[in-house]
């Protein structure tokens, strides 16, 4: 780890559903939910949710390079969401919950376009991919109850409505990534 360690900035719809599938990969040492891109200093949950604020709900990963890729995090980032709707995932609408990807560093940006532009020719999609490639600035960890939201609430309708289901998909997409997990 020590120098190693890298930090990746997402968002891509609830934080709840992408800290819980990024935690289970082999590589990422650390999930934090917290909010992003916006103009208010240490927003609060509800001023995030009032869509005033500028903020997206993103989760910071700190992760090892030698044992997963930031091209790897994104690839399960784009298989977690959709990237084709502009400011909303499903139900939930509002720029929190936009898709975007605050690079930190040139390689990052370089990284994240490359991908966009693979994804795009792809033809995965049918509509064309709104990531939002910004500059990072900073992180405000969101409210504890966020933290760790699929593992203390796992009965919870929403959790077992939108979350469970992606990450029984990045399970059996991506077995080969996953840290040891009681099945």
């Amino acid at each position: 780890m020590g120098n190693l360690v890298q930090l990746a900035t997402l968002a891509g719809g609830c934080f709840w559903c992408l800290e819980t599938v990024f935690s289970e990969l082999k590589g990422v040492n650390k999930v934090v939910s917290g909010y992003s891109g916006g103009k208010t200093k240490k927003p609060t949950y509800g001023e995030v949710c009032e869509d005033t604020t500028g903020h997206a709900e993103v989760v910071q990963i700190e992760f090892d390079p030698e044992t997963i890729t930031f091209q790897d995090l994104l690839r399960v980032f784009f298989t977690i969401h959709d990237p084709t709707t502009l400011n909303r995932q499903g139900a939930d609408v509002g720029t929190q919950y936009r898709s975007a990807i605050f690079y930190h560093n040139e390689s990052q940006r370089q990284t994240a376009e490359k991908i966009i532009q693979e994804i795009a020719i792809s033809g995965i999609w049918k509509n064309p991919i709104v990531t939002e490639v910004s500059p990072f600035s900073v992180f405000y960890k969101a409210e504890d109850y966020h933290q760790n939201y699929y593992v203390n609430n796992p009965d919870q309708g929403y959790c077992r409505a939108v979350i469970a289901p992606k990450v029984a998909k990045i399970r059996s997409l991506y077995m080969d990534k996953l840290k040891k997990i009681g099945l």
